[in-house]
């Protein structure tokens, strides 16, 4: 049958498409005023001086990379449990992907392990925010400091999330946001770098286009068709159509969280005391967002795997989804890095027995209902 119940989905209402079609009967589709009032809307909300927006949370990744100076034969380590793109950013700058991995319970960077894995190469750390449950800032920044290293955070899952009482995105050297139709708003697509540092905001405009400046006394002197390419850079621009879309939902992402919290409260409630099944827990000083609804499951004790699970699920309405297969398993990092199986035996063990179950705001209270009797049903 096919899903009634999707593991996520974008909600757009007639206010939404209305601002689309506003820009798109303007006289600019691209580089115009709704990427700057995006930009500033995102930064203030965060706390943060600066947003850059660009076209995906994985550009925004290879941004915050290039933007940090990292180059061939640096460094690089980040969670083994995240989507490739958080490790693949350094691979593009012809860096070295290194990982720490998880805490024997955790799902985030270790920071024990962390600080065994930093060498006078790292040239960056790359903690990520899974599931919009924010990574342990205050450890990895004082390891970043210790050591040199710019701290760039992956909160392509926490936009609105909390950190010991402050909004995700000021804690860093450099915060990427995703703008994907699951994530917490979205544009379509698109993504965004945050940053208080005026010499990494300067470097992340240019990469972004083209690597191109145009100074306003050469403009004056020679003419406004004038421009220099000073950094090798890409088209990684966002257009006014997409921002248009980003500030409408952008109006509504208070409201999408806490209808994401309560959800969350509610399946937590409902498979408290469940044997074989163990939701992720959230620490007491930190607010998550709720980008993702991920359990535990310990197949071998309910004597089902994971792909019968998630069959049953389906015959009962209820599509689920498996975050992430660590990175490190990829074919191309165990063929141009050396990785294997048993390198990072937490994060291995979390994505043994990892199941999403569906979460986003549009779910009716009826469909919440549906996926927690089809889970009692399958697991139970």
């Amino acid at each position: 049958m096919s899903i009634r119940i999707p593991y996520s989905r974008q909600w757009i209402e007639a206010d939404d498409v209305a601002a689309v079609v506003e820009t798109l009967q303007s006289d600019w589709l691209t580089q115009g005023p709704r990427v700057e009032e995006f930009e500033s809307c995102v930064a203030e909300y965060c706390g943060v001086r600066y947003g850059v927006a660009v076209s995906s949370g994985t550009a925004a990744l290879h941004a915050a990379v290039f933007a940090a100076g990292v180059g061939p034969g640096d460094e690089v380590i980040t969670s083994p449990n995240s989507f490739a793109a958080s490790a693949n950013c350094a691979v593009y700058q012809g860096a070295i992907p290194r990982f720490a991995d998880l805490g024997l319970d955790g799902f985030n960077i270790n920071a024990g392990d962390l600080a065994a894995c930093i060498t006078p190469r790292t040239k960056a750390i790359i903690p990520v925010d899974y599931s919009g449950h924010p990574a342990d800032l205050d450890e990895v920044n004082e390891l970043a400091q210790r050591h040199k290293c710019v701290v760039i955070q992956d909160a392509a899952h926490s936009l609105g999330a909390e950190y010991r009482g402050r909004k995700v995105g000021s804690q860093s050297d450099l915060t990427i946001l995703s703008f994907h139709p699951v994530k917490a708003i979205t544009a379509g697509e698109g993504g965004m770098i945050l940053t208080n540092r005026s010499d990494l905001y300067e470097r992340l405009m240019r990469f972004r286009t083209h690597g191109i400046v145009r100074h306003a006394d050469q403009i004056d002197k020679i003419g406004s068709w004038f421009y220099e390419m000073v950094d090798p850079g890409y088209n990684y621009r966002l257009s006014d159509i997409h921002c248009a879309l980003g500030l409408s939902q952008f109006k509504k992402l208070d409201r999408f969280l806490q209808r994401r919290r309560a959800i969350a409260i509610r399946y937590d409630k409902a498979f408290s005391g469940m044997e074989c099944f163990r939701p992720l827990v959230e620490k007491p000083y930190v607010k998550s967002s709720y980008h993702l609804y991920v359990v535990q499951i310990d197949f071998k004790r309910l004597g089902k795997d994971r792909p019968q699970v998630m069959r049953e699920l389906l015959a009962r309405g209820v599509g689920s989804q498996v975050h992430y297969i660590p990175i490190h398993l990829h074919p191309y990092y165990r063929e141009q890095f050396g990785y294997k199986q048993g390198d990072f035996p937490h994060a291995e063990r979390f994505y043994s027995q990892a199941l999403s179950l569906p979460l986003y705001p549009k779910m009716t209270d009826a469909e919440v209902q549906q996926v927690i009797e089809a889970v009692r049903d399958v697991v139970a």
